[in-house]
């Protein structure tokens, strides 16, 4: 799931050009005042590369299009990415009680996607991703789960049984679902990078539509 930013100090330069007569002023120090603090509830991004943005670019990554999405919408929470490029779920359940730290209102969990694609034991997948979801539950935190799939090549026993774990613990454990995360993206070469697995820039704007259409339920 990296962000952007510069000058206004030449305006008090230029103002004093072709003013020679007027003798310089002593500088005049401005109290600060610190900016407010970001009150809103805290929503986590938690996922592997998918949610990073690898490859779109900073601040194009779904987490940020969805934040301007809710803010669109009026839904007042601030969106906190913690995607790490190709992280598992293992590596999810180690640094989850940093997202917890933040008391998410609602935590979004993509992980998975590196399990799979290593061909890693789906028992684990799914034991780690209990963990989590039971962890952010416990801590007050709505989650809304991604579900996955594979390319075809992992053959259909284990694509089915990887896809299973999804739907499983979104019933089990009481979380919404989305279905696919890349829905309506990984099929379209265009909304696709050249590595055919992360989406380009476009694409994840579309995944940031897709997941807002799950999560609006819970934020009403």
């Amino acid at each position: 799931m990296t962000r952007r930013w510069v000058a206004m100090w030449m305006a008090a330069i230029l103002a004093g050009c072709g003013r020679e007569e007027q003798r310089a002023q002593p500088a005049q120090q401005v109290a600060q005042t610190p900016a407010p603090a970001d009150e809103r509830p805290v929503m986590v991004a938690f996922g592997d590369s998918l949610t990073a943005g690898h490859g779109a670019g900073p601040g194009l990554s779904y987490a940020d299009f969805l934040q301007k999405e809710l803010d669109r919408k009026g839904y007042r929470y601030r969106v906190v990415n913690q995607g790490i490029s190709g992280d598992t779920t293992s590596g999810g359940v180690t640094r989850m009680d940093a997202a917890v730290s933040l008391r998410p209102a609602v935590v979004i969990l993509e992980l998975g996607a590196n399990d799979g694609l290593r061909g890693l034991p789906v028992v684990t997948t799914r034991a780690n991703l209990a963990e989590m979801i039971e962890a952010f539950q416990r801590a007050g935190a709505k989650v809304l789960l991604c579900g996955m799939t594979l390319p075809p090549n992992y053959g259909p026993d284990y694509i089915r049984s990887f896809e299973r774990v999804f739907g499983d613990l979104s019933r089990e454990k009481r979380t919404a679902l989305v279905p696919f995360f890349l829905e309506g993206v990984a099929t379209q070469r265009e909304l696709m990078q050249s590595d055919g697995l992360h989406p380009t820039a476009a694409g994840n704007a579309r995944v940031a539509a897709t997941v807002m259409k799950y999560l609006e339920p819970l934020l009403k």
